[in-house]
C-alpha cells in the first residue's frame, strides 16, 4: 500500500523526478473520478451552476469514453435532460424570435418578472448541443424529441453575416455556435435549421492570415476556434474524407497554412498551446489534436510527446489537471479523456471527433 501511494503521490508532487510519473492511463480511478463528479459536484463549481447541463455531458461522456457507461442511471438522466427542454405554447410562438432548445439547469429554466413571478427564461444553443450529445449516448429515440421546435427556432438565431448568437438576444456571435448549430443538425439528421452557405462564408471569414480560425473575423487564430471551424465544415459536408490526398488548392480555405498554424502548436514537452507563446494546456491535445485529425494530419503529431506530457497532467485523485501538478477539473478531465482515445488508448472507446461524442453513441438507439 505504501508502494502505491508513493506512486500516485509522484504524479502531482512537483519534487518528483518527471522520469519517474508512473507512464499508464488509470482507468479505473478516472471511472471512480467521473462517478463522484456526476453524483456531487463539489463546491468550487458552485458559479457553474447555470451550466450544469454541460458539467453532465462531460462526467457521462467520458464514462462513455472510459466504458463504464452502466455506471450512469439511464432512464433518470433521460428524464432530467428531457425537463430541461424550452417549448413554446403553440405554432407561432416559433416565430417570435425565442429559441427554443434546452436550457442549461433548473435555475435557469425561468427568471423573475418585475412582480417577482417566475417566467420562462430563454434556452441556449450550447446547452442544446450538450443536451442532444447526452440523450444519443444514453440511446434515446430521436424521433420521440420535439425537435421541430429545436430547429425552426434555431433558424431565428442565425445572423446575416452567418454566424449564429447562442440565445435570441443580447449574447456574442461567433464560431462555438456555428459548431453548436452544426452538430445540432447533424445530430437531428435536419438541416432545415440553418443556412449552410452563409455559415460556410462565416467561417472562410474566421480564418487569420496565420492559417488558423479566430473566432470572429479578424480575431487572433486560437485553437478551439480552429476546431470549431474544421468540425463544423466537416460536420456541413463541405470537407472531403482524407483532404490531404487530394488537391488543396481548390479548396476554399488555405489548407497548407491551416496544418502548419496547427502542428506549430505542439511544443517541446510534448503537448499542445491554444496559442502561439502560450503555456501548453490539457485540453488543446483534444482541440488542436482533434482539428489535425480530423484534416488526416494526426499522423504528423508527436505522439509519444503528447502522451508523456498528458501523464504529468494525470491527477492521482483521477481525471487531469489544465498543466503539470495542478488539480483535476471536470472540462479538463474530459479533453484529457477524448485526446487519450485519439492516441488509441487500449480499453478507451473510438472517437467522433466532428461530433464530439464516441463512434458508438454515434449509431447508439
Amino acid at each position: 500500500m505504501a508502494e502505491e501511494d508513493d506512486e500516485f503521490r509522484s504524479l502531482t508532487d512537483p519534487e518528483s523526478d518527471p522520469d519517474s510519473i508512473p507512464m499508464f492511463f488509470d482507468r479505473n480511478r478516472h471511472i471512480c473520478y467521473l462517478e463522484m463528479m456526476l453524483e456531487l459536484i463539489p463546491s468550487p463549481y458552485q458559479s457553474q451552476e447555470i451550466n450544469r447541463l454541460t458539467l453532465a455531458y462531460f462526467a457521462i461522456s467520458g464514462l462513455d469514453i472510459l466504458r463504464a457507461l452502466d455506471r450512469v442511471d439511464k432512464e433518470g438522466v433521460i428524464n432530467w435532460v428531457l425537463s430541461l427542454q424550452a417549448h413554446p405554447r403553440d405554432e407561432a410562438e416559433l416565430s417570435n424570435g425565442q429559441f427554443y432548445g434546452f436550457h442549461g439547469s433548473r435555475s435557469s429554466q425561468f427568471q423573475s418578472n418585475e412582480n417577482g413571478d417566475a417566467i420562462p427564461n430563454g434556452s441556449h444553443l450550447a446547452s442544446t448541443y450538450c443536451a442532444l450529445s447526452i440523450l444519443k449516448i444514453l440511446g434515446y429515440d430521436f424521433s420521440l424529441l420535439d425537435s421541430t421546435s429545436i430547429l425552426k427556432s434555431m433558424k431565428n438565431l442565425q445572423q446575416p453575416d452567418g454566424s449564429f448568437m447562442p440565445i435570441h438576444s443580447g449574447a456574442e456571435t461567433d464560431l462555438r455556435f456555428v459548431y453548436c448549430a452544426a452538430a445540432i443538425s447533424s445530430m437531428l439528421e435536419n438541416w432545415s435549421g440553418i443556412d449552410k452557405e452563409k455559415a460556410k462564408e462565416y467561417i472562410i471569414n474566421c480564418q487569420s492570415y496565420d492559417g488558423g480560425f479566430g473566432l470572429t473575423p479578424g480575431s487572433e487564430s486560437h485553437g478551439g476556434a480552429t476546431y470549431c471551424a474544421v468540425a463544423s465544415l466537416k460536420l456541413m459536408g463541405l470537407i472531403e474524407d482524407d483532404i490531404l490526398s487530394k488537391s488543396v488548392s481548390s479548396c476554399f480555405i488555405n489548407v497548407p497554412m491551416l496544418l502548419d498554424w496547427s502542428l506549430q502548436r505542439q511544443a517541446t514537452d510534448g503537448g499542445f498551446q491554444g496559442r502561439p507563446n502560450k503555456a501548453t494546456d490539457t485540453c488543446y491535445a483534444f482541440w488542436v489534436g482533434g482539428a489535425l485529425k480530423i484534416l488526416g494530419a494526426h499522423k504528423f503529431i508527436n505522439y509519444g510527446g503528447l502522451r508523456k506530457f498528458l501523464f504529468t497532467c494525470q491527477s492521482q485523485y483521477g481525471g487531469f489537471g489544465k498543466i503539470p501538478e495542478q488539480l483535476p477539473d471536470l472540462y479538463h478531465a474530459y479533453y484529457g479523456f477524448c485526446a487519450f482515445s485519439l492516441l488509441g488508448e487500449a480499453d478507451l472507446s473510438s472517437f467522433c471527433v466532428e461530433l464530439g461524442i464516441t463512434n458508438g453513441a454515434c449509431t447508439r438507439l
